[in-house]
């Protein structure tokens, strides 16, 4: 991320923050659709490793004691797009992948008419650790060393 997105991201609300996930995962399924229609099976699996890490995040950070009913339809949805990702790329289908991209747009321009609720952005904290994530050692991340799969690609 260069300095100028980290700028843009440093004052924005939990609803912009999520609104930003969905932007990227948006953007590398369309690079996943890409690749597919290239042949280029490297960067697809690279752009569907960076799309499934941030529908792994935005579900790991789902709070269902504040969200409820909603955070369950969302944990429902996230599963399910994991799902349809993987079965994508699997298939190298375009098909799929405008499927998935299709269903993953429609969610977020629900968050869009969210974010147009100055009630919604007070809801949704900016912070979306819990209390004892915040107190946690952050982990150091190594860098990911592309290795060949053995039977399958996601």
């Amino acid at each position: 991320m260069n300095s100028y997105q980290e700028q843009a991201l440093t004052g924005a609300t939990g609803i912009e923050l999520v609104l930003a996930l969905y932007n990227g995962l948006v953007r590398f399924l369309y690079q996943a659709a890409v690749c597919i229609e290239e042949g280029d099976v490297l960067g697809r699996r690279l752009s569907v490793k960076k799309a499934l890490d941030i529908v792994m995040y935005l579900q790991a950070k789902l709070r269902p004691d504040l969200g409820g009913e909603t955070a369950a339809a969302l944990n429902d949805f996230y599963s399910a797009a994991f799902t349809m990702i993987l079965e994508a790329s699997h298939a190298n289908s375009l098909e799929k992948m405008n499927e998935v991209i299709q269903c993953v747009r429609s969610v977020r321009e629900a968050w869009v008419i969210a974010a147009r609720d100055p009630e919604a952005g007070r809801v949704l904290p900016r912070e979306l650790r819990t209390q004892e994530e915040r107190f946690l050692a952050p982990a150091v991340m190594e860098p990911a060393k592309e290795k060949a799969s053995a039977s399958w690609s996601a």
